[in-house]
């Protein structure tokens, strides 16, 4: 029984993070054959394509009456990508970060997240912390002010941190039509055979939602980030790393969590504050490390504490299950 629920999620996996491939070449190419703009292909497809596989999981989840999966893998994605995945990208390089990145969409990414905190202590009497449809809107609206600001970046002629050159794969518009379709169609697959094995495995091990939810489905769905993050500190480009990273938890408090609690109200036990505080704890920590650093930069020495810091939290979550 236990091979059943690791096999879907190694399926799930592996269909999420392939689907987010086929959606963005062939969505890009549909895009570019209309004569979108780079940039704006970059700002929409490119950056709403890598953070899909979250969304996908969290909607599933929510829909399928796993509410503690749907919060847990957005706010568990969270502290994985500064903890875990900026830590592993110090270690390879140390990371220059910029300075529009730390003055702006570090507190940026912080505020996403104490507004969630914020919106989870209003539940604080009941017990359970339920993200109404209103608390999805007020997200979303922070998401358009994020977006506005990403999109003036462009028009005055500065490059967003995580906006790399896109680079549109030469096919045919069939070819790219039946790509993005299959990525649409492999999402939904690969999305409810994650929250189907999650739930599974939970079950079997006596384990809770909101614990698999912030530790093993939390990385897998933030694979591409880790990639991503990963080659970019190989070739010493640390402004796709950090960008990349800290884009991604601004898209998954205010996209993600705002539009799935828009279509699907989520409650989820109260202690799950205790998470949302370790995600505002690991933020603070990175904007620590930027403004002692000399020249805003991450060495391996940060890269360490903070991979020291994300064990030490599995640890916790582990012995306080």
């Amino acid at each position: 029984m236990t091979m059943i629920p690791l096999l879907l999620l190694g399926l799930g996996f592996f269909l999420l993070v392939r689907s987010s491939d086929w959606l963005i070449d062939g969505a890009s190419v549909v895009a570019k054959r209309f004569h979108v703009p780079d940039l704006t292909i970059g700002l929409t497809i490119i950056a709403f394509g890598t953070s899909a596989p979250e969304l996908v999981v969290s909607l599933i989840a929510a829909f399928t009456g796993s509410g503690d999966l749907s919060v847990a893998n957005i706010i568990g994605s969270n502290i994985a990508n500064i903890l875990l995945i900026l830590g592993v990208a110090a270690i390879i390089y140390p990371l220059t970060v910029k300075r529009s990145t730390t003055w702006k969409e570090i507190p940026f990414s912080l505020l996403a997240i104490v507004i969630l905190g914020v919106m989870a202590l209003g539940s604080l009497h009941t017990g359970i912390a339920t993200f109404q449809r209103s608390d999805g809107i007020i997200l979303l609206s922070f998401f358009a002010l994020f977006m506005a600001y990403m999109f003036k970046m462009v028009r005055d002629g500065s490059r967003p941190a995580d906006l790399k050159d896109v680079e549109v794969k030469r096919m045919k518009m069939k070819k790219a039509v039946l790509l993005t379709v299959a990525g649409i169609i492999g999402f939904a697959l690969g999305g409810r055979a994650v929250v189907s094995g999650a739930v599974m495995l939970a079950r079997n091990f006596g384990l809770s939602e909101r614990l698999i939810g912030l530790t093993i489905v939390a990385i897998g769905t933030s694979l591409p980030e880790l990639v991503t993050s990963a080659v970019a500190a190989f070739k010493h480009r640390a402004d796709i790393a950090v960008g990349n990273i800290i884009g991604s938890n601004i898209f998954n408090i205010f996209w993600i969590l705002g539009f799935t609690a828009t279509i699907r109200p989520i409650s989820v036990p109260v202690n799950i504050l205790g998470d949302i505080f370790v995600a505002i704890g690991a933020t603070l920590l990175l904007m620590l490390f930027l403004f002692i650093a000399p020249r805003r930069r991450l060495d391996r020495v940060e890269g360490s504490l903070l991979l020291a810091s994300y064990f030490g939290y599995l640890v916790y979550l582990v012995v306080a299950r």
